[in-house]
């Protein structure tokens, strides 16, 4: 009788803690598409999440563990968006909202589609902006979505995030429903890029980098190729691990097809 409460207990344990992956909108690169009449918002670096209705999931659908009251008025059906607070503080947020214990006070919700609801996106915006105005306490902000009148026009928005410390643009076709999976109907438009590798060997360092991290090298889809730029002094004392995941940015491609000028970012947390 032991071990079936047991084996019970273990059961409804794994339960909770794990939810259905959802099935998210994912972006593609700007590649200089025609996107005159797009939505465009700035492109939060924070930590996406999906209200199911119920429960407050990241992308691979593992729970986050938020303080009650902060799911507490928001609404029964599902949201998409971006855990975020403030600029130039991912890794502050990221900590935060991984945490199970987490001062998710500066923390909000800032949305930027409502999956299940009809019509266009700014249709479907208005759906919850109609939510926050009887719920004004929701820790959930709607990200302001802004006409695109050409590429230029994109262009110049860039410019203006980048100038304020953004990490870069998103370009929404606002006439289709919400579908999950990597769109072309999604686009994210950056002066520089940034993707993901795996590392795979550490270099160590000369001069003042001596018995440090001096670079390391890392693979996807591009190849291999070595990373020796953005680390800061604790990264080359305590350099990812082998097999981690780390990102990086970098600004077009060499001749080999490896990334150019790659620089560092962060490692990439388990979701």
């Amino acid at each position: 009788m032991r071990h079936i409460i047991l084996v019970c207990a273990i059961f409804f344990t794994s339960f909770s803690v794990y939810a259905t992956k959802p099935d998210l909108v994912l972006a593609q690169e700007f590649k200089g598409q025609n996107i005159t009449g797009w939505a465009m918002s700035e492109k939060l670096d924070g930590v996406r999440a999906y209200w199911n209705g119920k429960q407050l999931i990241s992308r691979q659908g593992h729970p986050f563990t938020p303080p009650a009251d902060f799911t507490r008025y928001f609404p029964p059906y599902p949201i998409d968006g971006e855990l975020f607070s403030q600029r130039g503080l991912f890794e502050q947020i990221s900590g935060t909202v991984r945490s199970h214990s987490g001062d998710w006070r500066a923390i909000k919700l800032h949305v930027f589609d409502v999956p299940q609801a009809k019509g266009n996106l700014y249709q479907r915006l208005a759906v919850l902006q109609t939510w926050l105005k009887s719920h004004p306490n929701a820790p959930i902000i709607i990200i302001p979505q802004m006409p695109a009148r050409n590429h230029e026009h994109a262009q110049a928005f860039l410019k203006q995030v980048e100038a304020l410390g953004g990490e870069g643009v998103m370009l929404r076709n606002p006439n289709l429903p919400y579908s999950g999976g990597r769109s072309a109907n999604l686009l994210k438009l950056k002066s520089q890029h940034d993707a993901e590798c795996i590392v795979t060997r550490h270099h160590q360092g000369k001069g003042k980098y001596t018995q440090q991290l001096g670079a390391l090298s890392c693979k996807n889809q591009h190849g291999e190729f070595r990373i020796g730029s953005g680390f800061k002094d604790t990264d080359r004392l305590n350099p990812p691990t082998i097999g981690s995941r780390i990102t990086y940015r970098y600004r077009g491609f060499t001749q080999k097809g490896t990334p150019r000028f790659a620089t560092f970012m962060r490692v990439r947390p388990h979701e």
